[in-house]
This record gives C-alpha cells, sequence and structure tokens, in this order.
C-alpha cells in the first residue's frame, strides 16, 4: 500500500541523516522532499551508504526554498516537529497527505516556520532529562510510523 504521506526536510546537514530518512521512505513508500541549501552534495558517499541500494527507489524532490516548495506541492496539511511545540506527537491527527515538517540538525527549523505555522507544532515526547532533541533521522522515524499507523487505521475504518 503506498503511504500518502510527505516528508519535508528543511536544510539538511548531515548526510547519514539524509540517506537514512530516504531509507526509511523507500520503506513506508513516503515521499521524500528536500529544502535547499543542503550542507553536502547528493553525491555524497555517507549519503548512499546510509540510503544503501534503496537510493535508486525514493521518491525525492528537490525545492529551492520554502516559497518554491509551497508554489510546487500547496500543501494542505502541515505539522512541524519542534522541540518547541507544545503539542505532543500523539495528539496529532495525521491524515492523507500530510507534509511534516522538519529542521536541520544544529539549529532546526527556521525562525520565520516558527512564527508562521506556532499552531502547528509538536514534539516528541522526551521524558529523559539530559537531552534535547533525538538524531534527526530517529525522530523522523518515530514521527512516520505513528503518521502511517493513523492514516493505515484510518482506511481500515
Amino acid at each position: 500500500m503506498s503511504t500518502p504521506l510527505n516528508i519535508v526536510l528543511v536544510h539538511p546537514e548531515i548526510p547519514h541523516n539524509t540517506g537514512a530518512v530516504g531509507r526509511l521512505c523507500v520503506g513506508l513508500d513516503c515521499q521524500l522532499h528536500i529544502i535547499r541549501p543542503i550542507g553536502f552534495a547528493l553525491t555524497d558517499g555517507q549519503l548512499k551508504r546510509a540510503g544503501m541500494d534503496y537510493w535508486q527507489y525514493l521518491r525525492l524532490k528537490i525545492h529551492d526554498n520554502w516559497d518554491a516548495f509551497l508554489n510546487a506541492e500547496a500543501p494542505a496539511q502541515i505539522w512541524l516537529a519542534s522541540t518547541h511545540g507544545s503539542t505532543s506527537l500523539y495528539d496529532v491527527a495525521f491524515t492523507t497527505g500530510t507534509y511534516i515538517i522538519f529542521g536541520n540538525e544544529s539549529s532546526g527549523l527556521p525562525a520565520f516556520l516558527h512564527e508562521k505555522y506556532k499552531d502547528k507544532r509538536f514534539c516528541i515526547p522526551m521524558p529523559g532529562e539530559h537531552a534535547r532533541s533525538l538524531n534527526l533521522a530517529n525522530a523522523v522515524a518515530v514521527v512516520a510510523y505513528e503518521a502511517y499507523r493513523q492514516i493505515t487505521a484510518l482506511s481500515k475504518a
């Protein structure tokens, strides 16, 4: 079953994280969107190593900037994964066609996205007191599988 879910990486910086996210997207049959600038070449060996031989099956779109992304995709539902979100991941209702936005590894989401979409931010619950956030690839996996669970449950109802 094709997963009607979109994962968006804004200005990714670490190739093996993006490679792992790409591999995850192939596994869930999600569309991966990457918004420039990108902190590495898409031909980077670490990217390919993390994505393994799955990269050729990845449904990937590269966008020059946020406005180009909006113009090309016209997303109906956007959610932002952020440590600044006050809503728990498990309180978000993901639906068919959702676009889930993730910031980069060093600085997260740009300030203008926090302002524009402040009511669309959620966080992954982290009861541990010593970690600020999860690794980007791990965060995408946690969120994507929760969204997948919800979307497939809706299709069975």
